[in-house]
């Protein structure tokens, strides 16, 4: 058990808070990226198949709706 102890001692955080404030940097970074990939993958499900629709719509020859959503 004491070496365990001994471990944590030895890393950067016994140096000062500046150590500390790298690793907050670090975790607030790491969380924000986590959130902005988190709400990118729920715009994207839930964008893909309105996306595609819309651009149907624009496209040359004009389709109806019932055109673009049919499987034929």
């Amino acid at each position: 058990m004491a070496s365990r102890v001994s471990l944590k001692a030895k890393g950067k955080s016994a140096k000062g808070s500046k150590g500390s404030e790298d690793r907050s940097t670090v975790k607030c970074l790491k969380d924000w990226s986590t959130w902005t990939l988190r709400k990118a993958k729920v715009i994207t499900h839930y964008g893909f198949i309105p996306l595609v629709i819309i651009i149907g719509m624009n496209s040359e020859p004009k389709p109806h709706l019932s055109q673009l959503l049919s499987p034929v």
